[in-house]
């Protein structure tokens, strides 16, 4: 079913967030992406990572799993935890919305994930932990070149 598929499991710490956002954007390069397609992802996977170790697991150590895989011109990540879960999704996806204002935290995490991703599916249930399920078309670069040229009357 699809072209291409990883799987990465690390500890919540938050020096393993430039890992997840390295090798995400490895697996991700297969498809050619633009610079500013890549910097998306990463963004998003940084956040996704990011909410895992402060809000999933506080002050405790658990595993942070993400999948990776390639439908056609499409990236989907699965960025799962078995953390403490949101208790209100539709809450937590409002921009500013924080839990942690003590930590200067700034609300904006799923904001950014959906600005930047083109489909951000959220599951969370309550002392099992959330899964931020997200997914990314990459263009192709030649075809649009193409595309453009041909309705220019160029070609």
């Amino acid at each position: 079913m699809y072209d291409n598929e990883m799987r990465l499991e690390f500890l919540s710490k938050s020096s393993n967030e430039a890992f997840a956002r390295i090798t995400v954007a490895a697996f991700a390069a297969q498809l050619d992406p633009t610079i500013e397609e890549l910097a998306d992802i990463k963004t998003a996977v940084s956040e996704a990572v990011t909410n895992s170790i402060i809000h999933g697991y506080e002050n405790m150590e658990g595993i942070i799993k993400i999948k990776g895989r390639i439908i056609k011109n499409t990236v989907e990540l699965e960025i799962s935890d078995t953390g403490k879960g949101i208790e209100n999704v539709e809450l937590a996806r409002k921009p500013l919305y924080t839990t942690k204002a003590n930590l200067e935290r700034s609300g904006m995490g799923f904001t950014i994930m959906e600005s930047f991703m083109d489909e951000v599916e959220i599951d969370s249930v309550l002392g099992l932990g959330t899964k931020v399920i997200m997914r990314k078309k990459i263009k192709k670069h030649i075809e649009d070149l193409d595309e453009i040229l041909s309705v220019g009357g160029v070609c």
